[in-house]
């Protein structure tokens, strides 16, 4: 049953990442972006897919929401 409801996935190479892996990655992109024009959920769901971790832009917008992190234009700062 475990099996079923795990607490990851894995990446292009078939290497088992966690979720905490992920959402750590994900706070380092949108602390690193461009203020100005922030990066919405499908540009992030890009960046982390070129960085070898497929992920759903629905699920991207999950743990952006868990990690406190509003949407892209409440992020932006002039």
């Amino acid at each position: 049953v475990k099996y079923y409801f795990s607490e990851g996935m894995k990446n292009d190479q078939g290497d088992d990442i966690s979720t905490k892996e992920i959402k750590t990655i994900l706070g380092q992109i949108i602390e690193a972006e461009d203020k100005s024009k922030p990066l919405n959920d499908d540009d992030l769901t890009k960046i982390l897919k070129e960085k070898g971790y497929p992920i759903a832009r629905r699920t991207v917008a999950k743990y952006r929401e868990q990690l406190g992190l509003p949407v892209a234009r409440l992020r932006k700062s002039l």
